[in-house]
């Protein structure tokens, strides 16, 4: 399984970024391998449209999960559509956030958060 997390720094100490959409980085672990890929948010400095790009980028790499603050309008409904499940969770170190998840603790996304426009 891949698990995506919106991060605010490519380590696991680092902590989880709330923003989706323009958050510096993701991190992508696979639970099997182990493996953490760190890929910069191609949708950061967007000047519109960040969680759509960051949204393709994600489905890009086949993940099955997302860990993030929220989702915008456009990105949840990219998510929703791509069979991928998106998760809430308040800004903790990104280890304790893949944790709560393995141990069923986060709330899944069902509806999008705010919309924004431009880049903040």
């Amino acid at each position: 399984m891949k698990i995506a997390v919106s991060a605010a720094g490519k380590t696991i100490v680092n902590l989880l970024d709330m923003r989706f959409g323009r958050c510096e980085y993701f991190q992508i672990h696979d639970t099997e391998g182990g493996e953490i890929k760190v890929l910069e948010n191609q949708g950061k400095n967007a000047s519109g449209g960040a969680g759509i790009s960051a949204s393709n980028q994600l489905i890009d790499e086949n993940i099955d999960v997302i860990i993030t603050g929220n989702l915008g309008p456009n990105a949840f409904k990219i998510i929703e559509k791509s069979g991928v499940k998106a998760y809430k969770c308040d800004g903790i170190v990104i280890a304790e956030a893949i944790e709560k998840y393995k141990k069923g603790e986060l709330e899944e996304i069902k509806m999008s958060g705010p919309a924004h426009h431009g880049a903040h």
